[in-house]
């Protein structure tokens, strides 16, 4: 991807529990599930078999207001 990819984003039900299948899948977790600095969204970054970080974003409030 050369040198501009950062990292991709995805949301999560539960960014603690993705980091523990991830895990248990033999996959590497870099941050543990916590809350951003200065914030209260929970996230977590792992990395894929190539080394590319992944963001773990946990969206439990996704789509409310949406006529859920």
């Amino acid at each position: 991807m050369g040198n501009a990819y950062g990292h991709i984003a995805l949301s999560v039900d539960n960014a603690a529990e993705a980091c523990e299948r991830i895990r248990q899948n033999g996959g590497n977790v870099t941050r543990e599930a916590g809350p951003v600095k200065g914030g209260s969204t929970i996230i977590a970054f792992v990395e894929d078999p190539d080394g590319y970080k992944i963001e773990l974003i946990e969206a439990k409030d996704a789509g409310r207001g949406l006529g859920n």
